[in-house]
């Protein structure tokens, strides 16, 4: 036996899988992880600062004052709640939940004033509201009326009417720019993009005080179409910059693709891009709408109101809801409050829905479940809009001069069949 066979073996410290570990093991924190544990932790850190705050203000010093109270409660809670944190799970956890609360806070403070908002609105109008207020209009209401009588059906009918018109005119203009300012562009496209936003900008009352000076006063009287004309405007940046967003999105490989196979600009986008942002065009086009219903600054100068029903709007003063809730609000008869009051509630409804649809037309979810791929149906929309590029690119190329396929392949190509060559 040689010497180098009697030699001990040492293992190499460059092995590492035999060396042992000797190090603790350390289990991962996640910090998304919020258990019913730190549910508990964070209702007794509140009860806890506010318990605190109460003694301070209370007990040992003169402090008074509701919004001061809730500062500081929200001070002392987060000083509590890092520190408690900190101690359990330490400094990474802590700074986590510390800014996680700050968030948290900063979002309810947001939403406050709309969940007030709309409490008030429904405490005031929901009791008044009934089926004579979508029937009836103001016409023989006077100051010894009860506080039922009258409705706003004339108000409904011009609103409906005025945004009507005002999308008819405003949309495809709105559509229209969008397009230009991110599919052709040139060197007058940040000029029009600097003006769309100038528009967004600009103030609703300036919008009808321009369409009074240049349509009520030298062209017509007062009008619903004039007050469509004001809405237009206010409608016009709303869409033209959701629109370009949505179409900004959709990626450019279907647009080489359109162009490679010989389609025009112009068939890339009405057969490729838009229909790929169908969803997001419906989504712009809803809000541009819901905000143009609420619009009361241009009514004023340019419907003035009615009290009867009006159904022409390009001819004698019209009613809206909007004008209706400003009309009817200040003046000191209970009926007329009361109107004002249903009105702004149908008002807020109808503004809500259209936005809640606005969201649900625009969410992965519908999208999804349009393609079928909630199913398992495959993606049908992708693959119509396949079929579609391939039976617009590839006719034109086909063709010669009269407009007929000078040959016959026999063969007529399809995206999901396989190439027979």
């Amino acid at each position: 036996m040689s010497v180098l066979d009697e030699a001990p073996t040492s293992q190499s410290p460059l092995e590492p899988d035999q060396a042992e570990d000797t190090s603790p093991q350390r289990k991962p924190i996640k910090v998304r992880d919020f258990k019913p544990s730190d549910v508990l932790l964070l209702a007794v850190t509140a009860i806890a600062a506010y318990s605190i705050v109460w003694i301070i203000f209370d007990q040992l010093t003169l402090f008074s004052g509701e919004f001061g109270f809730v500062v500081t409660w929200i001070v002392v809670f987060l000083g509590m709640y890092w520190f408690i944190n900190l101690q359990i799970y330490g400094r990474h956890m802590a700074v986590d939940r510390l800014l996680g609360g700050i968030v948290t806070i900063g979002a309810m403070c947001m939403i406050l004033p709309l969940v007030l908002l709309i409490v008030y609105i429904f405490s005031k109008g929901l009791p008044l509201l009934s089926l004579n207020r979508f029937t009836q209009t103001q016409a023989g209401v006077g100051p010894l009326s009860p506080i039922s009588a009258g409705g706003f059906l004339h108000a409904i009918v011009g609103t409906l009417e005025q945004v009507a018109l005002a999308a008819i005119m405003g949309i495809p203009i709105a559509i229209l720019t969008a397009i230009f300012l991110n599919e052709i562009g040139g060197r007058i496209s940040s000029s029009v993009r600097i003006v769309v936003t100038a528009m967004s900008g600009t103030p609703a009352i300036l919008a009808g005080v321009f369409i009074y000076s240049i349509w009520v006063l030298t062209v017509h009287d007062y009008s619903g179409f004039a007050a469509s004309l004001a809405l237009a405007i206010l409608l016009l940046p709303t869409v033209t910059r959701g629109t370009e967003e949505v179409l900004r999105i959709v990626h450019n490989d279907l647009r080489e693709a359109s162009a490679a196979l010989g389609a025009p600009d112009w068939r890339t986008v009405w057969s490729v891009v838009l229909p790929t942002a169908r969803s997001g065009l419906v989504t712009s086009i809803l809000l541009g709408v819901a905000v143009s219903i609420g619009e009361t600054a241009p009514l004023i100068m340019t419907v003035f109101g009615a009290q009867v029903m009006n159904t022409n709007p390009f001819h004698n003063p019209q009613a809206a809801l909007p004008l209706v809730v400003y009309q009817e609000i200040k003046l000191p008869q209970k009926s007329a409050v009361a109107l004002g009051y249903t009105a702004s509630l149908v008002l807020f409804i109808l503004v809500f829905t259209i936005f809640v649809l606005a969201r649900i037309l625009g969410s992965t979810w519908l999208q999804n479940t349009l393609r079928g791929r909630g199913k398992g149906k495959g993606a049908r929309l992708d693959g119509d809009v396949e079929e579609e590029l391939f039976s617009v690119a590839l006719a034109p190329a086909m063709s010669f001069g009269s407009g007929e396929a000078d040959v016959d392949l026999g063969y007529h190509y399809r995206p999901d069949q396989e190439d027979p060559t």
